[in-house]
């Protein structure tokens, strides 16, 4: 029976699972990506995204609920400092999941989270995927036009001609 259950307890005690999700938070924060199980992936989201909030307002109460939960000092100052100037201008979904397949020692389902907008991969791989097909179009067209004239030496001094008869006029 599910009555009142409201989260996922992950088969601890209250404290053991209050340390882990402490625990797990402040490695996301550090490191910016975890991987870990699909359920302590979905519990960690639902644990980060309202510190994620809180780092947004840099008050003396802020980082005081936050070091509270998290009990890491290095960990709240980078959430305040780093986390939170990328964050800030975001209204939500802090984090994303990421399906990884199955653990090869009891197929638990794994998954790695990660913060958003520290993904290099998804944030400018659309930008620069742009930048660099219009790139190599021109780089393979410019190799094909300037490998006849490398070959052809007599060429360069025809151009040092043009200048100078430029100059004259």
């Amino acid at each position: 029976m599910r009555h009142g259950k409201k989260f996922n307890h992950l088969g601890r005690t209250a404290s053991h699972r209050k340390a882990m999700l402490s625990n797990m938070a402040a490695s996301l924060i550090t490191h910016k990506r975890i991987n870990t199980t699909l359920a302590k992936a979905k519990e960690l989201k639902k644990y980060v995204e309202p510190l994620v909030t809180r780092s947004k307002t840099d008050s003396t109460h802020n980082r005081r609920m936050v070091f509270s939960y998290l009990q890491n000092k290095e960990a709240v100052t980078e959430l305040f400092r780093e986390v939170a100037v990328k964050v800030g201008d975001r209204p939500g979904g802090y984090t994303r999941i990421i399906k990884t397949g199955n653990r090869l020692g009891d197929n638990a389902e794994m998954a790695m989270i990660e913060l958003v907008d520290f993904n290099e991969i998804y944030s400018n791989a659309k930008k620069e995927a742009k930048k660099n097909t219009r790139r190599s179009r021109a780089k393979v067209a410019a190799p094909a036009a300037a490998a006849p004239a490398a070959e052809v030496a007599p060429e360069a001094p025809e151009v040092a001609e043009n200048t100078e008869s430029n100059d004259a006029e």
